[in-house]
């Protein structure tokens, strides 16, 4: 019988998964430089690896993420160590500030490939877990954080929200400023760039070596 699945089982598990597919030979995805053709493989992969023990809901396009079970409520996202970065649906421009409202598992690989054999290694140098109030912009969120310590008010926070062209009209800017001046955001870790679809790069998250509540290093230097 299957176990439900829990964040703390998952997060065990990436770490056996990340071991086990770093030695694997994988003839698969020899000579794909497609580097979303390798985030899916290993999406896909890690997926099914959870459901050879745990029963747990799968995402769908209509969910948005991969893990919606509210109590696991998590997107898998997958990037290359070249450069850690990825997109994701944009919803509103809160998700910059307080958090992209769900929580990240992030895959970072290098991929080898072995013209010998025709297969490739994918190695997952990092791993972590982060939780949806850390999926926010680092800079936005230090600026933010600084402002509410120096007791900023509402125009001194709408104000620094338009300079940072903010995808807001002057009205829903002004809300947002309203809740910031008495609910500061948490320090997000993630560098988040306005697009169609948010930009978010991850080499904060990566280079981190302090430890942080709300950001579980699994595989990587500061998981050692």
């Amino acid at each position: 019988m299957k176990l439900p699945l829990t964040l703390e089982a998952m997060i065990c598990e990436a770490k056996v998964f990340c071991e086990q597919e770093s030695k694997k030979d994988n003839a698969t995805l020899f000579g794909v430089t497609d580097g979303k053709a390798v985030g899916t493989y290993i999406e896909h992969a890690f997926q099914d690896f959870l459901s050879e023990k745990y029963e747990y809901l799968r995402g769908s396009s209509a969910s948005g993420i991969d893990l919606p079970d509210a109590v696991i409520n998590t997107d898998i996202k997958v990037t290359s160590a070249v450069q850690p970065q990825s997109s994701c649906p944009f919803k509103n421009a809160r998700q910059k500030i307080y958090g992209l409202g769900y929580n990240l598992l992030l895959f970072v690989y290098e991929k080898n490939d072995n013209p010998e054999k025709k297969t490739t290694l994918l190695r997952c140098v990092h791993c972590s877990f982060i939780e949806a109030k850390r999926a926010a912009d680092y800079q936005m969120t230090l600026s933010l954080r600084q402002l509410y310590a120096n007791a900023a008010n509402t125009e001194e926070i709408a104000a620094y929200l338009h300079d940072r062209n903010l995808p807001l009209d002057d009205t829903s800017m002004n809300v947002l400023a309203e809740e910031i001046a008495y609910n500061p955001p948490e320090q997000g870790y993630i560098t988040i760039s306005n697009a169609l679809q948010w930009r978010l790069q991850y080499s904060r998250v990566v280079s981190l070596q302090e430890t942080v509540q709300g950001i579980i290093p699994i595989v990587g230097e500061a998981a050692r």
